[in-house]
């Protein structure tokens, strides 16, 4: 279904169509409120044929999953999970993190819920087995090259180097898959023996060393919470739902054991059944993972169910069945599952109300402070200097209370000299503004679809770091360029604290505990943030300048040859005429800058006539073809 945009709000298949879309426009069928806001913005049907209903239910995920409808049941999250990935088709095996599960020789562990868990069982393997990290093609490059830091604090064996035979290499490897299938108990029984004999032999750092190593993997070995004896991979998927969003709860299990956990939160859009939701997730979450199971436990039956077993098997390459467990443990493990789901809606449902009230709601408290409505883009300016050195402005957005930082812009003061903060405010308003309203002709003549300027948005609010100094500033510019936006100032204390709005010439108190307040603070403390980051940065720069730089016809070249030879700035002052003529790189009329530089013209002109000598002496002011070629090289 397109709208009059064109733009796809909804897909869905049936094998009659006709009796699908017809059912839309029945009235004499209940709708709910959201199917009658879709189907009254309908603007045409588009269509594809297939050959079976598989076909179309790989096409339906395949579209739902590139122009996410607004209409259609949509999940939310679009997360890859991590994998431990072991090249055990190399000689010499790795062991990396990996997002994608690839159809190569390599072997896979996961899906993990987890990046950070999984990134610290690398780290552990590495630490135990030291398995190598490099991308080195070994055997061929072997020896080619020093070992790495990896091998000097023994994180790595570095069979880069020949100091571990291929054979042996291969045993680490095999038992560190031994570790990621959960056979624990020999690397544990292990790690407790190597601890115990080192203590003996009162090697007590090395005894730590085991000691941690030991509680590392019982903390890895302790994640598995809950086991089977059958050994099989599944999913045990349930949901919980409210009129708006519903939340699905998966609990992964591979090998029997509970690795981990996930929830994702789906908007319930159209559907109007928790099958319907429930089927819509399952279709669009195992189109994007690479790994299925071979058992999937549901809280009930979904459309399509014995269809979509017929996908995933065909993905798979095994067979996949879903199973709805009726009772005991399987039951239980669905009921938690669906807990869980039910926890994370109700959590999120609060702290979605909490952020709203930071943000909008503090955006909404500051208009009615102000007698304003509609405020939902904020731009704040300050001004930035030391002494009038290097005074710059920036300016910060905020729309629905939150910072929009790819709007923030910053100003370097071309017009004021000085210390002068309100003229130098007055140029920044001045630019920001005049630069918008020309973007704004440039783009009168454009079509809708066409990026605009990134100045052309005009706040509903400006908001100066000061009192009735700058807002008089802010709006005399506006006059100026026939602008009609509310301006107010932030006016603080004797101790640098807000303590009011200063707005259409009244000070306005406002409540120091409120969320209008906070954001206020955190408006005022970004613009000062961005305004000191940029002029801290312009500080940097020209402290990291030389003097040598300031003279005419030395480059970077010529500089290090001065101070290769010289070794500081005050000795190339100290240095005679003949001294720096002699440097390598230079020729006469670069010798007479630097010359002049330091002691002035007539001093290098008289220097330069001495060091001409005599008839028969060097003449610097004929250039050998030495210091032609250094001239041509360096002009």
């Amino acid at each position: 279904m397109h709208d009059k945009h064109d733009e796809i709000i909804y897909v869905g298949k049936a094998i009659s169509l006709k009796n699908r879309v017809r059912q839309y426009f029945q009235s004499s069928r209940n709708k709910t409120a959201k199917i009658e806001k879709m189907v009254s913005r309908i603007a045409r049907f588009e269509y594809i044929i297939t050959d079976s209903e598989l076909e179309a239910l790989v096409l339906e995920c395949n579209l739902i999953k590139e122009y996410r409808p607004k209409y259609n049941t949509m999940l939310k999250d679009d997360k890859a999970y991590p994998y431990i990935k072991v090249t055990v088709e190399e000689p010499f095996p790795r062991i990396l993190f990996s997002r994608t599960m690839k159809k190569d020789k390599s072997r896979y562990f996961g899906p993990y819920t987890s990046a950070g868990a999984v990134k610290d069982t690398i780290d552990l393997i590495h630490k135990l087995w030291k398995i190598r990290t490099c991308s080195r093609n070994l055997p061929k490059d072997m020896g080619k090259e020093r070992p790495c830091l990896n091998y000097h604090i023994k994180q790595c064996s570095a069979p880069c180097q020949g100091f571990i035979s291929e054979a042996d290499y291969r045993t680490s490897v095999e038992q560190a898959v031994e570790f990621l299938n959960g056979h624990y108990g020999p690397v544990l029984s292990m790690l407790k023996q190597k601890m115990m004999d080192a203590s003996e032999e009162m090697d007590f750092e090395k005894a730590i060393e085991y000691r941690e190593l030991l509680n590392s993997v019982k903390q890895v070995a302790q994640k598995q919470k809950i086991t089977s004896q059958s050994m099989e991979d599944r999913d045990i998927i349930a949901m919980a739902r409210d009129d708006e969003d519903a939340v699905v709860q998966v609990f992964f299990v591979r090998d029997g054991k509970l690795i981990g956990r996930e929830h994702f939160h789906v908007s319930a859009s159209t559907a109007e059944e928790d099958g319907q939701i429930l089927g819509s997730f399952i279709k669009q979450f195992y189109a994007g993972t690479p790994f299925i199971p071979r058992e999937i436990w549901t809280q009930q039956e979904f459309d399509e169910m014995e269809l979509v077993g017929q996908w995933l098997t065909k993905r798979r390459g095994q067979g996949v069945k879903f199973v709805i467990p009726k009772k005991g443990q399987k039951e239980r493990l669905v009921e938690l599952a669906a807990k869980n789901a039910l926890l994370v809606l109700s959590q999120d449902k609060e702290k979605i109300k909490r952020e709203e009230l930071r943000t909008i709601g503090a955006m909404n408290q500051i208009g009615e402070w102000l007698g304003l409505s509609g405020v939902r883009r904020i731009e704040a300016f300050d001004i930035s200097n030391i002494s009038g050195f290097e005074s710059v402005g920036s300016m910060v957005v905020y729309e629905d209370g939150r910072p929009k930082r790819n709007d923030y812009r910053k100003f370097r003061i071309k017009t004021v000299q000085g210390p002068n903060d309100y003229a130098s405010m007055e140029e920044v308003l001045t630019r920001r503004f005049e630069h918008g309203l020309e973007e704004k002709k440039e783009y009168s003549g454009e079509t809708e679809g066409n990026r605009l300027g990134s100045f052309t948005r005009f706040p509903d609010l400006i908001m100066m770091d000061g009192g009735r100094g700058q807002v008089n500033v802010a709006l005399k510019v506006l006059r100026e360029l026939g602008l009609d936006i509310a301006v107010c100032g932030m006016v603080k204390d004797d101790r640098h604290r807000t303590r009011g709005l200063y707005f259409q010439n009244v000070e306005i108190p406002i409540d120091r505990h409120s969320e209008g307040f906070k954001l206020i603070t955190r408006i005022q403390d970004e613009a000062h943030r961005f305004a000191i980051e940029y002029h801290r940065s312009l500080r940097s720069k020209s402290q990291v300048h030389s003097v040598l730089d300031d003279i005419e016809g030395i480059g970077p070249a010529r500089r290090k040859a001065l101070m290769r030879r010289f070794k500081t700035p005050e000795a190339v002052r100290d240095a005679s005429f003949e001294e720096l003529a002699e440097t390598e790189g230079m020729n006469r009329r670069a010798a007479e800058n630097v010359y002049a530089f330091f002691h002035g013209e007539q001093a290098a002109q008289k220097a330069g006539d001495a060091g001409a000598g005599p008839s028969g002496g060097m003449d610097f002011r004929q250039e050998t073809g030495t210091e032609q070629a250094a001239a041509a090289e360096n002009p």
